[in-house]
């Protein structure tokens, strides 16, 4: 979920999480995760990060705030990556490690 607040309302918070907020906590389908302090009507994503184990990141430069899935205790611990080579869309060869040092977003995909 990207957001320029660091809070979002909680119709937002559900439709782009797929978590449910019940008066029994967040749940996701038939399993639910007591909350310390239910959202109303906003949800902080710095409270309901830590509560569900969802890696956040902010960006004050640009504004922007981005809650990522359920880590479950295994999200990463580091950003750097390994020098990958990469073929860019002309078919080219393209180094990850060109653009070290600058925010990037990885996007895979799979036609299966």
């Amino acid at each position: 979920m990207i957001s320029r607040t660091a809070t979002v309302s909680r119709p937002d918070f559900e439709r782009e999480t797929g978590w449910e907020l019940k008066p029994q906590g967040a749940c996701w389908g038939e399993r639910c995760i007591p909350l310390h302090g239910m959202p109303t009507d906003e949800v902080d994503l710095e409270a309901i990060s830590t509560e569900l184990q969802m890696p956040l990141v902010h960006d004050q430069e640009v504004g922007l705030w981005g809650l990522g899935p359920r880590a479950g205790g295994k999200a990463l611990e580091s950003v750097h990556v390994p020098d990958l080579q990469l073929t860019d869309w002309r078919g080219e060869p393209f180094s990850l490690g060109s653009l070290r040092g600058q925010k990037v977003l990885l996007l895979a995909w799979a036609s299966w």
